[in-house]
């Protein structure tokens, strides 16, 4: 009797590592992301809270493709929008080959860090320890005590510093990573380095601008989306309309600014943006409208694209 041959695996000569990048609000993780990339394919500012969905940059070196998934920052959430951006966060680390959880030099820990690197032990996922912005360290010996108390978590395979800012460390966390890789197809074009469709990293680039020209409390209450985007037959232009919209009509008046500066002030540094990245010269058109409370509607959340982990 003849046996019956069990069908060969698949051999592949290429591999795949699906990355999460996670930390508090404004530790560097989109500045990591896209210094990994080398395109900037996720906003950065001053700012915490400013990355509110999963945003992914791709890098292929050869044989090995990297999928980085930055996240929202660990905070404890105020409102339906900030519940969504924890859990975001929180199931980026349950479906990744290994995690980059990114840490300031000085502080205490907080309490969604511990959290974290609690969530990390209990999934068995890899994970590296980084201490970011090692450029503002006052001794080596600050370094030293910070990684200690990494290590003491039990929560990482490795502890480093680096300095995003001064790009120290960062090229080397490339051979690190390919330790995590698992062979198999890539999962994206070579030549990719996002799958972020167009108009959503229009509207991010929108919501950047509004993070660094308006105050402290008024672009988190912002959302954008795009309501049209159309390139015309046989010219290099793309006609842009965007929706902003605020939680009250007061921010709604400091957005527009007096006499529509601000709001032009805005749109024109976006348009400068939104041109690089498509490389095209674009019709940029923007109105501001108010939807009171909208990151405390389930409703209104799924409409401007904040979709349930």
């Amino acid at each position: 009797m003849q046996k019956t041959q069990q069908p060969q695996e698949p051999q592949y000569d290429t591999s795949s590592a699906f990355v999460a990048l996670v930390g508090r609000p404004n530790v560097g993780k989109s500045s990591l992301t896209n210094r990994l990339v080398g395109e900037k394919v996720a906003i950065v500012t001053s700012k915490p809270q400013t990355t509110r969905t999963r945003i992914t940059g791709i890098v292929t070196r050869g044989p090995v493709q990297y999928v980085l998934l930055d996240t929202p920052g660990l905070h404890k959430p105020r409102n339906k929008l900030g519940e969504r951006m924890k859990k975001t966060a929180d199931a980026s680390v349950a479906d990744v080959d290994v995690a980059l959880m990114l840490f300031e030099p000085y502080g205490a820990l907080n309490e969604e860090e511990l959290a974290m690197a609690e969530e990390l032990r209990r999934l068995q996922c890899p994970a590296i320890g980084l201490v970011n912005k090692t450029d503002t360290l006052k001794n080596a010996q600050d370094l030293d005590a910070r990684l200690a108390e990494l290590r003491a978590l039990d929560a990482f395979c490795e502890v480093r510093g680096i300095s995003v800012a001064a790009d120290e460390g960062c090229e080397e966390l490339f051979g690190l990573l390919e330790r995590f890789a698992a062979p198999g197809p890539h999962y994206f074009a070579d030549d990719a380095y996002t799958d972020m469709p167009e108009k959503a990293l229009v509207s991010e680039i929108l919501r950047e601008k509004m993070l660094l020209y308006l105050r402290d409390e008024v672009p988190h209450g912002i959302a954008v989306t795009v309501e049209r985007f159309s390139e015309r037959p046989g010219r290099a232009l793309i006609d842009i309309d965007v929706n902003i919209y605020c939680e009250r009509k007061s921010h709604k008046g400091m957005v527009i600014g007096k006499g529509g500066q601000m709001l032009k002030k805005i749109a024109s540094a976006a348009r400068a943006d939104c041109e690089e990245f498509l490389d095209a010269r674009v019709n940029l058109q923007c109105w501001v409208k108010v939807k009171a409370d909208w990151r405390d509607s389930d409703f209104l959340l799924n409409d401007f694209g904040f979709k349930q982990p």
